[in-house]
């Protein structure tokens, strides 16, 4: 899986693509892919950054399609539910899948210069984490891996 939040790309292929890929999903599992979840995507695709739920309110506001923050937590908690997205616990904060429908454990590298997210996969089940909780007969149904430091991008920057 390569990670795409520090590089740069086609970013307009990444936020179509992403979009086409999680409708393509929705319309075989028959979910509804509203135009508030669409939108709420296509905000966390556009900078590769976590965001949080009150400015994506902010953005949906602005746009005339709902001011309460019911609106932004249903369409995150679809979002997330459904893997299309991630909550980025140690910021409280959202941003797309890099891959949208592949099963997978995703980690997470944050950039505390830039705000930048880049997410990689990983495999906590044939690790040391996978291996104490066999040993203790744990099964482990969440994992959420988030390291913190500075993209390739920030470093060498003054800060």
């Amino acid at each position: 899986m390569e990670s795409l939040g520090f590089k740069h790309h086609d970013h307009s292929s990444c936020i179509s693509g992403g979009v086409a890929a999680v409708a393509q999903t929705c319309a075989d599992e028959g979910l509804q892919f509203t135009p508030v979840r669409k939108r709420v995507l296509e905000i966390l695709l556009e900078g590769h950054r976590a965001i949080g739920a009150y400015e994506i309110l902010d953005v949906l506001r602005e746009e005339g399609m709902g001011s309460q923050p019911p609106v932004a937590y249903r369409a995150l908690d679809f979002l997330v539910k459904y893997g299309f997205a991630h909550k980025i616990e140690r910021l409280n904060a959202f941003i797309a899948c890099s891959h949208p429908g592949d099963a997978h454990a995703a980690a997470f590298l944050i950039c505390r210069s830039c705000d930048a997210v880049a997410e990689t996969a990983t495999a906590p089940a044939g690790g040391r984490l996978g291996k104490a909780a066999e040993e203790t007969g744990f099964t482990i149904e969440r994992t959420v891996l988030e390291a913190e430091g500075v993209c390739p991008n920030c470093q060498g920057k003054s800060e």
